[in-house]
């Protein structure tokens, strides 16, 4: 199967309609990957104070204001609003190890596609939505705003870099993905969500001490983009593997489904281990299948074809 190579903006517009059947907030489906021990992580949108009233049976104990509470001589609660909105910040990356892709789409695609229904389910639940879209060459940053016409200048970012990737000559430069979250980290203050979409090339302890901070007063949610190459793939002795301009010869008849599972297994293990101790969600979304029947499988509502 021909992967897409690029993307229009037509066609993250008419994700639109899919984005639904899944929530970026802590009330979360018990199936879902951000149920559990993730809810606490996961925040939500900020909380306005309402009122001080009187304890009633059944409140949390653990809104108990106990100055109040002695002042007043009898048990007094405090009670909150959730804030209507909250930045929800999308980092997308679209360097050329996304360029690459064995079956839908290629990483780049399934990136934006990613980026596309986060956006839009924001938007759709009340939120502000800007991002980050960068590549080797250059960082564009779009600060949150409420309404369409800043999802269609981030999503308009994203397919300008995605096509890019596509031309005679792809962009370079010195832009790593450290690089881009030290600057998500120095303009994000609190309370944002922040959704990191890469296939993490490059992420090392440098990476994990950023996210800790980052995470520290933040939500934090990883699209970890993959692509299953090699499940079915046997070898041919005209084939010839590229890595970083190096050339390979592929043995004929060579089988790869063993050491491609082991080898993803390794860097899927290598990503969680860089968010386990932060309790960061990791999101693993495979070009193979459409990017919103994943996401509504990982937050628990719908099955991923096998």
């Amino acid at each position: 199967m021909n992967a897409r190579v690029t993307t229009e903006l037509e066609d993250l517009i008419l994700l639109k309609a899919e984005a639904r059947g899944f929530s970026f907030l802590p009330r979360q489906p018990v199936q879902s990957l951000l149920a559990g021990r993730h809810a606490s992580r996961l925040r939500g949108r900020g909380l306005a104070f309402r009122e001080l009233r009187q304890y009633h049976p059944g409140d949390d104990v653990r809104t108990i204001d106990w100055k109040a509470t002695a002042r007043l001589r009898s048990p007094q609660v405090r009670t909150y609003d959730e804030e209507r909105e909250r930045p929800v910040l999308i980092v997308v990356d679209q360097r050329g190890p996304m360029f690459f892709g064995s079956r839908r789409a290629m990483k780049s695609v399934a990136a934006a596609e990613a980026t596309a229904l986060a956006a839009w389910r924001a938007l759709d639940s009340g939120d502000r939505v800007g991002g980050i879209v960068f590549n080797e060459a250059e960082v564009v940053k779009i600060t949150p705003h409420r309404g369409q016409a800043r999802i269609l200048n981030l999503l308009g970012q994203v397919v300008r870099m995605n096509q890019a990737l596509a031309s005679a000559q792809p962009p370079s430069g010195d832009v790593t993905l450290n690089s881009v979250l030290e600057g998500v980290v120095r303009s994000v203050s609190h309370d944002h969500l922040v959704v990191l979409v890469s296939d993490l090339d490059g992420a090392d302890e440098q990476t994990q001490r950023l996210a800790t901070r980052l995470a520290a007063h933040n939500d934090l949610l990883v699209a970890a983009i993959y692509d299953p190459l090699g499940a079915a793939l046997v070898g041919d002795e005209r084939m010839v593997a590229i890595d970083r301009g190096k050339a390979y010869r592929i043995p004929e008849g060579a089988r790869f489904s063993d050491s491609f599972r082991e080898q993803f297994q390794h860097l899927l293990n290598h990503w969680r281990e860089i968010f386990r101790d932060l309790r960061v969600p990791v999101l693993p979304i495979s070009t193979e299948f459409p990017v919103a029947d994943q996401l509504r499988s990982l937050f628990g509502r719908s099955t991923i074809p096998q």
